[in-house]
């Protein structure tokens, strides 16, 4: 895990990328599975993430297509999986662009970059009646699975909970994330909505300065904050492969090329 985490990713950052390009990729497999599949059809595929300064953690949550317990084993359970090793052999022959790590199959992992504990609750639509489950390791070095009982997933899915590091909590700033998703998953195809506290400004009647108000005087208004919190969607750009190559800008396409 070490060799991983020190060796194949030069700024942290990108662990956002890398996972939320998981969740899309999950979104986008049950798409092509639901065509046989009315139910899973009538949930939208979208993406969700959450701070929390309280439990210190970073929650990225998305409707895809979900594990099995198999699943679960054999694509987050097995490090020194083929994919992996192609790519640490390939980095030994000088040969690998880090930047590309997530075509090997080993994305998952940059979690640990940030997070000291990783937890995976994720249900398949694959398997009829598929149970909850819960996988959960401390660095990558063991893992546990077990049935669980938190908030159910409509029809599937999958919700990575990263419980950070100390020197990593400055990605519970929620504007840090959206920065971040900015930068890397403008062009995610499915929807991404961040959850975040917002504070908008209304004009409400000023009852102290309205106490001694005649009838026919306009009353007195003044301007006070209102906090909000609740998700919003961080990403409305049509990815470029989507569009018109006249619609594309080259700024837009140097952007796309080199996330």
């Amino acid at each position: 895990m070490d060799i991983i985490i020190n060796s194949l990713y030069s700024d942290r950052d990108v662990f956002l990328r890398e996972l939320v390009s998981n969740a899309a990729d999950a979104c986008d497999k049950k798409r092509f599975l639901s065509i046989t599949d009315d139910a899973a059809a009538a949930v939208e595929p979208e993406i969700k993430i959450t701070t929390d300064e309280i439990a210190g953690t970073v929650t990225i949550e998305d409707t895809g297509v979900g594990m099995t317990r198999d699943e679960l084993i054999n694509n987050l359970g097995r490090i020194a999986q083929s994919g992996t090793k192609n790519f640490l052999e390939a980095l030994g022959k000088g040969k690998a662009d880090v930047n590309l790590i997530g075509q090997f199959g080993v994305g998952f992992y940059s979690g640990y970059l940030v997070a000291d504990k990783v937890e995976v609750v994720t249900k398949s639509m694959q398997t009829p009646n598929a149970p909850q489950l819960r996988w959960t390791s401390q660095a990558g070095s063991s893992f546990t699975i077990e049935d669980d009982d938190s908030e159910p997933f409509a029809t599937s899915g999958t919700r990575l909970i990263l419980h950070l590091k100390d020197e990593a909590t400055d990605y519970l700033d929620s504007s840090k994330i959206e920065s971040l998703l900015n930068r890397y998953s403008e062009f995610i195809e499915f929807p991404i909505s961040l959850y975040k506290e917002t504070t908008e400004y209304k004009q409400v009647p000023d009852v102290e300065a309205n106490k001694d108000l005649k009838e026919g005087e306009t009353p007195k208004m003044k301007t006070v904050p209102e906090t909000k919190q609740g998700y919003e969607r961080v990403n409305f750009q049509k990815p470029i492969w989507l569009r018109s190559p006249k619609e594309v800008t080259e700024e837009e396409y140097q952007v796309c090329v080199h996330v």
